[in-house]
């Protein structure tokens, strides 16, 4: 989001991209992150692009040349809970008002209480925020540490084993605990088969750095450490703590460190990685304690505002 003149590019609205607008606006996303140093887009949104079938509204703004000067994704999918807005604007065409009109324009389709992300937590953000009488309601922290440095070795509650996820075995057993482990979270606690599924499809998964703590006999699943690693050609690669659950029965027993640690020493030495990061609620401060203790340090923050 940025603020500044009003802009002359031409606006257009649509429920549908063509395969070619979304290879331009993934492009632009990609060329907007390497140049703010934070994406534009969550994966959620992400994935939405690439779905024909998501449910969403999409504004364009384009100079007179056709150049694609920025983008705003409009999730329609649960209205009720709130409208999920990002946008972005091409490095080279900001301050002149691209921004403004975009964020007018998708709040204005929104049939619900919006929610707009903020990546990176850019001044001109926040003050294009206030313009439009958004509230800021939550932070996301990205908080990264090096692998270089001593990784403890994981210790697991006895009777608990590690092991990696089955894809089509343990689906419904993981859901099912992400949702108790996840129970409170706007996001992660309401993910389906089909969200599952998504991202299982995705070239980066990775079976052996999904890691599930079991009983040992008897397979309960007790919580789990999900890795990823991002991999974009003229950037150094880093691991990431994808998603640490632990079943609220479970709690209690230092399940949450040591399967953070193992997945740590999973990203190390069997994937060669140097870094790593996380996000985490600022909210969340059992959580970001945790990571502190664990090296972790803040890189940037990453900002909700609310409309309605």
């Amino acid at each position: 989001m940025s603020s500044g003149e009003s802009t002359t590019d031409r606006l257009a609205q649509s429920d549908r991209l063509t395969p070619a607008e979304v290879t331009e606006v993934l492009a632009l996303a990609r060329f907007a992150g390497d140049t703010d140093g934070a994406d534009p887009f969550d994966e959620h949104t992400l994935l939405r692009l690439r779905d024909p079938q998501a449910s969403a509204r999409h504004l364009t703004a384009r100079a007179t040349d056709g150049t694609l000067t920025g983008y705003a994704h409009l999730d329609t999918t649960d209205p009720t809970s709130g409208v999920g807005v990002e946008l972005v604007v091409r490095p080279g065409f900001r301050r002149r008002g691209t921004g403004r009109a975009l964020a007018r324009g998708v709040l204005a389709a929104a049939p619900g209480p919006a929610r707009a992300w903020a990546h990176g937590d850019h001044p001109s953000a926040a003050a294009l925020a206030v313009d439009l009488g958004l509230t800021r309601a939550r932070v996301l922290w990205q908080l990264r540490r090096s692998l270089t440095d001593p990784v403890s070795p994981p210790r697991l509650p006895d009777g608990v084993t590690l092991r990696s996820f089955r894809p089509g075995e343990d689906d419904d057993a993981w859901l099912a605990v992400n949702a108790r482990a996840f129970a409170e979270h706007p996001e992660q606690g309401r993910w389906t088969a089909d969200d599952l599924r998504a991202r299982l499809a995705e070239p980066w998964f990775d079976p052996a750095g999904f890691l599930l703590a079991v009983d040992s006999p008897g397979g309960r699943l007790r919580g789990f450490h999900w890795t990823k690693v991002h991999e974009r050609p003229g950037a150094a690669r880093i691991g990431e703590v994808y998603v640490v659950g632990v079943d609220p029965d479970a709690h209690g027993g230092g399940l949450g460190r040591a399967l953070t640690t193992a997945g740590l020493a999973y990203l190390r030495d069997q994937r060669g990685l140097d870094r790593v990061m996380l996000y985490v609620d600022e909210s969340n401060t059992a959580a970001v304690s945790l990571y502190e203790r664990l090296g972790f340090a803040r890189w940037c923050g990453h900002v909700n505002y609310h409309l309605g």
